[in-house]
């Protein structure tokens, strides 16, 4: 009966009315892409990533970093925490009733009783009741369980953006090892190719047919493609470590990336028109708002203070002055001990409490404000960088192809006794730079699709 009165006298609230900041950013993102039509924001899914990389052996990477990785688990602990310290605070809504059960015994010496002679009293009791239970007439403790409820929430969203975070990660160190693996490939290529250019040269001095400068020169191009192939070889290992760490465990066989190439980096087409109200549910931005409720929820904590407290203590149960009598007729006993505490001089402590709240309140306004647009920027960096990146690719792929006719045709020339052998050692150099600024311009466009991924919270579907 107690807890169904506090509920209905509970229905006075002082917690504020809570409305959601308009967000200080374009309600369009950058349109870099053509689509059928402008889409608006889903709600994000836990298994979005799955969707979003189109290569099997990543997804097989990225589930197992989620299985095992300590900084999602810690995330995932946190978040037992708050909602174990939610239920705390929830259960203030309730009465807290218990069995108690107790003895007293007192001796009184003879000078003090009125017989003249020593007594001793005992008296035992059972009772069932509650304590310091709250009326929560106007709304205290329900402004303090939503504004746990809040904390909890966000410490979900907390771990939302760790995923988020960890996924990108993992995909980031997946592909950089793709590329530094045939990066050093072709410098390996390149060594076994200069290795045979410089044994055909040396045969060539011994026959008088080239200069030492020749010899020297091709020596030159040798020892850099081994300096390269050493290089990329401790790339590799490192690459390999940190995927390792990121997954938590070791990444079998079966999951290694191949060469980077198109499919490996494959996601959905962005579409045109994307409203900007998808960055409302990146996991930072939800946290973010999910601590501007909770301050908004203690800012009817701070408003009922000013406002009397009633607090009830009653228990029922049996007395007697000997065990055997306790549940014997008329040993029934029963207290109730309500109290109400008013505010009348705190000395200006209220008001300042509710000042503080409303200035956090104020605070997390603006912090959620500065979380949008740092994810605005975020989106339109990557969306940036994505419209230029095809013809960067373009560009390279034409870099290459040119290179390597350039190369061909210094050959052909050399052996012809038309050009120098100086000239195809820069034909030879311009190729293997730009064979390598090529896988870089691929490495930068897989790594751009995750960037959007994470910018995007998870991706937009």
């Amino acid at each position: 009966m107690v807890a169904l009165a506090a509920s209905a006298l509970g229905a006075c609230s002082m917690m504020p009315a809570y409305e959601r900041p308009v967000a200080p950013v374009p309600a369009s993102l950058p349109q870099t892409q053509q689509s059928a039509g402008p889409v608006s924001a889903q709600a994000g899914d836990s298994a979005a990533w799955a969707d979003y990389f189109a290569d099997e052996r990543l997804r097989g990477v990225i589930a197992l970093a989620l299985d095992n990785n300590r900084d999602l688990r810690i995330a995932a602990l946190n978040i037992e925490r708050a909602r174990a310290q939610y239920g705390i605070q929830r259960a203030d809504l309730l009465p807290s009733i218990a069995v108690s059960g107790g003895q007293s015994a007192q001796r009184v010496p003879g000078d003090l009783n009125m017989s003249g002679e020593p007594a001793i009293s005992r008296q035992y009791s059972a009772n069932l009741g509650f304590a310091s239970y709250e009326l929560d007439f106007f709304g205290r403790v329900r402004s303090l369980e939503e504004q746990a409820l809040q904390v909890y929430l966000g410490t979900e969203e907390a771990r939302r953006s760790a995923q988020v975070s960890l996924v990108a990660e993992v995909a980031n160190a997946w592909l950089r090892l793709a590329a530094d693996r045939e990066r050093l490939a072709l410098a390996r290529s390149t060594l076994e190719t200069r290795q045979q250019s410089v044994t055909l040269v040396r045969r060539s001095l011994e026959l008088g047919a080239v200069s030492a400068l020749d010899l020297n020169q091709a020596e030159t191009l040798l020892q850099t493609a081994r300096a390269d192939a050493a290089r990329y070889a401790a790339l590799v290992a490192q690459d390999e470590n940190a995927l390792a760490l990121l997954v938590g465990a070791a990444v079998p066989a079966g999951l290694q990336p191949p060469a980077l190439d198109d499919s490996v980096a494959a996601v959905p087409v962005l579409p045109a028109d994307l409203s900007s109200e998808v960055l409302v549910r990146r996991p930072d931005v939800a946290q973010a708002e999910r601590a501007l409720m909770a301050a908004n929820a203690s800012i009817g904590a701070a408003r009922a203070a000013f406002f009397p407290r009633i607090t009830l203590t009653a228990s029922a149960g049996t007395a007697s002055s000997t065990l055997d009598g306790l549940f014997d007729a008329g040993s029934g006993a029963w207290s109730f001990v309500p109290q109400i505490r008013i505010p009348i001089f705190e000395a200006g402590r209220l008001q300042a409490s509710l000042d503080v709240a409303e200035i956090q309140r104020d605070i997390n306004v603006a912090q959620y404000e500065k979380a949008i647009q740092s994810a605005f920027r975020e989106v339109a960096d990557a969306l940036a960088e994505r419209a230029t990146l095809a013809e960067q690719l373009a560009a390279r792929q034409a870099l290459v192809q040119a290179t390597q006719r350039s190369f061909e045709l210094s050959e052909a020339r050399y052996k012809g006794g038309v050009d120098s052998y100086l000239n195809l050692l820069d034909a030879q150099r311009s190729l293997y730079g730009a064979q390598l600024e090529l896988i870089g311009t691929r490495l930068s466009d897989a790594v751009n699709r995750v960037a959007l991924y994470k910018a995007l919270g998870g991706g937009w579907r």
